[in-house]
C-alpha cells in the first residue's frame, strides 16, 4: 500500500467563479483527486476561494445596505462561509466519485484558522482587491472606517486588504487525526481564516492569506511527502506567453529563487506557487513540490509531466 501523503492545492480554475460553474468544476477536480486516492496516496486538499469570498463579501455588504441594523460581515466570517460552501460541494462530489469507483473512504471538510502576525508588513501595505465596485462617496465612507480603498479603472473604487504570511495552523492536530483515521481531508480553504491570537481568544483579521503559502505550511506540518500545486498549465515556463517560452521539467530551489529575483513569475499567478514550492522543498531534502495542470495531476505525481521542485 502506498501511504505517501500529498497536499493537493486546487487553484481557482478547479472551482469556477459562480455557483453553476463551481458545480461543474468540482466534478472534474473530484475525478483528478480520486485518481490519486485510487493510487493509494493519502490526500489533504486545499483550495482557492478568490471569486467566492469576493462574492460573499459583496452580498453581505449589500445586505447591510438593505438592513442598516446589520453591520457588514468581517472578512474572517466571509472566509469561513467560503470554506463551508466550497467544502460542501467538493466533499460531496468527491464522495460520489469514490463510491462510484468502489472506494469507501470518508471525506471531511474542516473549517481552518491560521494565525498571522499583527506586525506583518502586509497590514501597512495591503495588496488584495476584494468586493464590489463603489462610488467615490462610498469609498470615502470606507476610508472613514480605516479601510483601504483604491480606484480600479473607470468602474469605480474597491476595497484592498492585507495578505499576511501564514504563521500557524490551529487545526493541524485535527487534520492529522483525520488522516490517521484514513479520511480524505479538505482544509485551509482560501488560505485559512486569518486570525490574531489575543490571549486565549482568536480574533479574525481583516485580511486574506495566499492559499499556496498556507498549503506549504500545511504540507510541512503533516510531514507530507509532496506538495502538488494544480494550476492552468502543465509545466512552469520561463518567458511565459512569449515566443521564447521555455517549459521546465525540473527546478532546484536555488534556480527557482534566482528566477523569482529575476521577475520571471507573475505576482498573483505563478509567483505564489513557486514561492510555496520553494518553501516546502527547502524544508527537507525528502520533500518534493510539483506544479502541473488539474488534468495531469496523477502524471505529475508519478513524474511523467509537470515541473518538479526539489532542494538539490
Amino acid at each position: 500500500m502506498n501511504n505517501k501523503k500529498i497536499v493537493v492545492a486546487l487553484g481557482h480554475n478547479a472551482l469556477g467563479s459562480t455557483f453553476p460553474e463551481q458545480k461543474a468544476a468540482v466534478k472534474k477536480a473530484a475525478a483528478a483527486i480520486a485518481d490519486l486516492i485510487e493510487a493509494k496516496y493519502q490526500v489533504v486538499i486545499t483550495h482557492s476561494n478568490g471569486p467566492q469570498v469576493g462574492m460573499i463579501h459583496a452580498a453581505m455588504t449589500e445586505y447591510s445596505l438593505l438592513e442598516p441594523d446589520n453591520t457588514v460581515a468581517p472578512m474572517s466570517i466571509c472566509s469561513a462561509m467560503s470554506q463551508g460552501y466550497i467544502g460542501y460541494d467538493l466533499q460531496n462530489e468527491l464522495r460520489t466519485e469514490l463510491l462510484n469507483r468502489g472506494i469507501y473512504k470518508p471525506v471531511t471538510t474542516l473549517i481552518t484558522q491560521v494565525r498571522v502576525d499583527p506586525f506583518d508588513a502586509a497590514f501597512s501595505q495591503p495588496s488584495k482587491v476584494i468586493g464590489r465596485y463603489m462610488t467615490e462617496e462610498e469609498a470615502k465612507a470606507e476610508q472613514k472606517k480605516n479601510n483601504h480603498v483604491i480606484k480600479d479603472g473607470d468602474k469605480g473604487y474597491r476595497r484592498i486588504i492585507a495578505a499576511p504570511r501564514p504563521m500557524e495552523i490551529y487545526e493541524l492536530d485535527a487534520i492529522k487525526a483525520l488522516l490517521d483515521a484514513d479520511q480524505v481531508v479538505i482544509a485551509c480553504g482560501g488560505g485559512g481564516i486569518p486570525v490574531l491570537q489575543q490571549g486565549t481568544r482568536l480574533k479574525g483579521a481583516s485580511a486574506v492569506i495566499e492559499k499556496d503559502l498556507t498549503s506549504a505550511c500545511l504540507a510541512e506540518g503533516i510531514q507530507a511527502d509532496m506538495l502538488l500545486l494544480l494550476t492552468g498549465v502543465e509545466k512552469v515556463a520561463l518567458n511565459f506567453n512569449t515566443p521564447q517560452e521555455t517549459p521546465l521539467d525540473y527546478l532546484s530551489v536555488e534556480e527557482a529563487t534566482k528566477y523569482i529575483e529575476d521577475g520571471q513569475f507573475t505576482t498573483g499567478a505563478m509567483l505564489p506557487k513557486i514561492e510555496a514550492a520553494v518553501s516546502f522543498a527547502s524544508s527537507s531534502p525528502a520533500h518534493k513540490s510539483v506544479i502541473t495542470d488539474l488534468d495531469t495531476a496523477l502524471d505529475g505525481v508519478t513524474g511523467k509531466t509537470g515541473t518538479l521542485i526539489t532542494a538539490d
